[in-house]
């Protein structure tokens, strides 16, 4: 174990619950060990315009059950450029700050990246309702967002139930299709439609057909908004089958809301073990869960790898949805 005075966290990018347990977690973990932590405000433009406050364990007492982050995000242009990671590391250093544990998704990972490069240790802890980094099979969110859309499938599914319709959801996922394919699937969705797999409108189209034809009075379609939009796609199921469609867009309501208990117990982890990397000497990592086991990584090789999806999942949702 090194001798650490001073280490930065921040949040940034899009907010997901179980970002304030992560924080939290860092916070208190580094003060059990005599190490002060610095709060930086407003993600990487706090960090360049010296947004950075002392923070102790009242700081962070009654946030684990928060939604959000208390830290507050943003996303930045200036600091993708040279200059912009300059001030960060020009700030960090007026603040006597050793190392920065850095909470959020893939664009917050490659500033921690860029600062890794020009010699500042950062650890990367995964917070994205997106569920898209590679090197864990879980992000801090994700299991909050699916419980989210979980719950509004089966509240429409009531009402397409009473008018006998087909309702289209579409849920976030420009890139990846985690929320939508395990949404759908714990929501007995008839179709899920997912960036990682094309889909065919006849194929979609016999199927509603089918099931109207023994009987089935509504349908729930779940689409990840990097397929198509909501709208788009119940045109395409209207032109296809004239069946009356509705659209509900789930939006950002799948950002918010109270962490479930394993966001609440991984972000925890996580964030805990983040600190012990950086009491370790190990800068530039990325901290991850795989079988239940606290794993890391190099943050520069892990943005180099693409996210997979489990696409035995969507082979059963086509099985089951007959």
């Amino acid at each position: 174990m090194i001798i650490v005075k001073k280490i930065g966290v921040l949040t940034s990018g899009g907010d997901s619950p179980g970002m304030n347990a992560a924080v939290r977690a860092v916070v208190r973990k580094a003060i059990y060990h005599n190490i002060e932590v610095y709060g930086v405000y407003g993600g990487y433009s706090g960090l360049m315009s010296g947004n950075i406050k002392k923070l102790d364990l009242g700081s962070v007492g009654d946030i684990i059950h928060r939604g959000g982050t208390i830290l507050q995000s943003a996303r930045s242009e200036e600091f993708k450029t040279k200059e912009g990671q300059q001030k960060g590391i020009d700030e960090m250093n007026k603040h006597g700050l050793e190392g920065l544990v850095v909470i959020g998704g893939d664009g917050s990972f490659r500033g921690a990246k860029a600062l890794t490069e020009q010699g500042f240790p950062c650890v990367g802890v995964p917070g994205t309702i997106d569920n898209d980094i590679p090197g864990t099979q879980y992000t801090i969110g994700f299991d909050t967002a699916l419980n989210t859309v979980i719950d509004a499938i089966d509240k429409i599914r009531d009402t397409a139930t009473s008018h006998e319709r087909t309702f289209i959801i579409e849920v976030m996922g420009r890139d990846a299709g985690d929320i939508a394919l395990c949404a759908g699937l714990a929501g007995g969705a008839e179709t899920i439609l997912i960036p990682e797999a094309g889909y065919n409108m006849d194929e979609i189209a016999e199927r509603l057909k089918k099931g109207h034809e023994r009987g089935k009075k509504h349908s729930i379609i779940v689409v990840a908004e990097g397929v198509c939009s909501g709208v788009e796609f119940a045109k395409q199921i209207k032109d296809s089958t004239n069946f009356d469609t509705r659209v509900s867009v789930l939006g950002h309501m799948q950002r918010g809301g109270s962490p479930t208990a394993f966001d609440r117990v991984l972000a925890s982890r996580l964030g805990a073990y983040a600190v012990e990397l950086i009491l370790e000497g190990k800068g530039g990592r990325a901290v991850g869960i795989q079988n239940n086991k606290l794993v890391d990584h190099d943050i520069i090789e892990i943005l180099d790898r693409e996210h997979t999806l489990d696409l035995d999942l969507y082979k059963l949702s086509k099985e089951l949805s007959i």
